[in-house]
């Protein structure tokens, strides 16, 4: 299974990019909504497009890092948040990141990785949180692709991978989900052990 920078690239120049709903999505939103703390160091790893990312910024959020793999991912980002700071838009691959954040988000990032990755991804994203750091988000809650992703999961196998480096504050079906995922995410809290 090719999942390599040029796979990745070769998406975003073809359009292919079904997962990319040109908006923040809705169930994230409504958490950053909530947020008080404009200090907070956030990182959107796999952000792609990252309308997240531009959320946060013009909210007040200064400290937000997104990661990619796609340069035109990035490129795209930052015309449209021409002030977002270039050093803040990292080229590159997650698992190599080495930094400490806050908070980490997760949407579409861990259905797009080799599921063999998955146990790895729980420990990188404990070890690229600080203390008490959260790792919030959504995850498909439904049988999806086994060959390319989006790769899906369930509730069950996704506590296997997070319970020895979180603990498990919220893993709930979505009430908010966009449209096209409606009744197929769960959102997530997990606090660092």
């Amino acid at each position: 299974m090719n999942l390599s920078e040029s796979f990745w690239e070769n998406k975003y120049k073809t359009n292919k990019i079904g997962w990319d709903l040109g908006e923040v999505s809705p169930p994230l939103k409504t958490y950053f909504n909530q947020l008080t703390n404009k200090e907070l160091k956030i990182l959107i790893p796999g952000g792609g497009n990252s309308y997240e990312a531009e959320y946060l910024f013009n909210l007040g959020f200064k400290n937000v890092y997104v990661v990619d793999l796609a340069k035109s991912a990035l490129t795209n980002i930052k015309e449209r948040i021409p002030n977002f700071p270039d050093e803040q838009l990292i080229l590159g691959n997650f698992f190599d990141l080495e930094n400490e954040f806050d908070l980490i988000i997760e949407q579409t990032f861990f259905c797009a990785i080799n599921p063999d990755l998955r146990k790895k991804y729980a420990s990188k994203m404990n070890d690229l949180l600080k203390s008490n750091g959260k790792l919030v988000g959504l995850l498909f809650d439904a049988k999806l692709n086994e060959d390319h992703p989006p790769f899906g999961g369930n509730k069950e196998e996704y506590i296997s991978y997070f319970k020895e480096c979180f603990s498990i504050e919220t893993m709930e079906k979505c009430y908010n989900s966009y449209h096209n995922r409606d009744e197929m995410e769960l959102f997530v809290k997990f606090l660092k052990k």
